[in-house]
């Protein structure tokens, strides 16, 4: 008989697919036999936790530690994708993640910091926190490092913080999408992008504008920077910014985020352009539901899940007493192809 959750009847086949195993290898987990391997009994205790079952008392392991996890406003989409990603892992392997959400005007990034502290947390994992502003102080992160206190940060490098870093290559996204674009003929790029002080924007913008000197679309990095719109991460920035591109000549648009593309095609149905007909577009992160906008959004997928294993992986390696590298871990993103991009009008 299939093993009964409290007030939940469990589904041994949703909990076997995700966790990767077999349904006779979960009902092992569930009724505490043994036999099953230490690696894989995690897998189903998390596919528990994923799947929002309630874990039966006699599985219930005392937590770890807790962690703090620091992210900006949810509002993108990618940032509650990271969430998950990095919570599903620290659950996986013992440990209570504390969530901590920013909003403008709301608790700010020190503030958080503060409360953490004081509830003993063990480690904390910042995703594109303010060691991706170029302008602010790296101080913060000295003073916890000199407590002793592991962290590991996302999105983002600053020289001189002693802790490791993960992030996408930037760099490699904007090759492969301004790559596809001129593959479809299209000679008249342009780019939305966030405030350059951040560092991912300031990298992208720099990969931009020596890929249009790389395939002849300006002269010099100077003259491709006048392609590149600077806004704001929403929808609405996005929108503005295209809008400007659209207005200039350009017949493609490369933007900083998904939210940001979102805009643009707005932007150009303002305009009365099809997308791609007329106007071709590219995001960045692949957010949940960006495959079933109107069109469908061609992007840059974030690798998301690998750069939460990593985190995780170098944050309990400091926790547990070892030292874990502290050169900027680069994950290599992938161009998802979809219908918002296509052949440039007349090529």
């Amino acid at each position: 008989m299939s093993p009964r959750l409290p007030g939940v009847r469990t589904r041994l086949t949703d909990l076997a697919e995700q966790a990767g195993v077999s349904t006779a290898t979960v009902s092992r987990v569930l009724n505490g036999k043994p036999g099953v391997a230490g690696e894989t009994r995690q897998a189903v205790l998390a596919a528990l936790d994923v799947l929002g079952y309630e874990r039966p008392s006699a599985l219930r392991a005392r937590p770890a530690g807790l962690i703090g996890l620091v992210v900006p406003e949810l509002s993108n989409p990618v940032f509650p994708a990271f969430a998950q990603a990095i919570e599903s892992q620290l659950a996986s392997r013992g440990y209570t993640p504390l969530l901590c959400t920013q909003s403008p005007g709301g608790t700010t990034e020190d503030e958080y910091v503060e409360t953490l502290i004081d509830h003993a947390v063990d480690g904390i994992v910042f995703v594109s926190g303010k060691h991706a502003d170029t302008r602010a102080s790296t101080e913060r992160y000295q003073r916890l490092r000199g407590r002793g206190l592991p962290i590991v940060l996302i999105n983002g490098y600053a020289e001189g913080i002693d802790a490791p870093f993960v992030s996408p290559d930037d760099s490699a996204s904007i090759e492969l999408s301004v790559r596809h674009l001129v593959a479809l003929g299209h000679r008249r790029i342009g780019m939305a992008i966030g405030p350059d002080r951040f560092v991912p924007a300031k990298r992208k913008i720099e990969a931009f504008t020596a890929q249009l000197v790389r395939h002849g679309l300006a002269a010099t990095a100077e003259e491709a920077r006048e392609h590149v719109s600077l806004t704001l991460y929403t929808l609405e920035g996005g929108q503005a910014a295209a809008g400007e591109l659209y207005d200039g000549g350009h017949t493609a648009v490369v933007c900083g985020s998904d939210l940001m593309a979102l805009g643009a095609i707005r932007a150009a149905h303002a305009r009365g352009l099809s997308v791609p007909d007329d106007v071709s577009v590219v995001g960045y992160d692949d957010s949940p539901l960006v495959a079933f906008t109107d069109p469908p959004l061609t992007t840059v997928r974030q690798p998301v899940a690998d750069m939460a294993h990593a985190a995780v992986s170098a944050l309990l390696t400091e926790i547990h007493g070892e030292r874990a590298p502290r050169s900027e871990l680069l994950f290599t993103p992938e161009l998802v192809v979809r219908a918002s991009t296509g052949a440039a009008p007349h090529a």
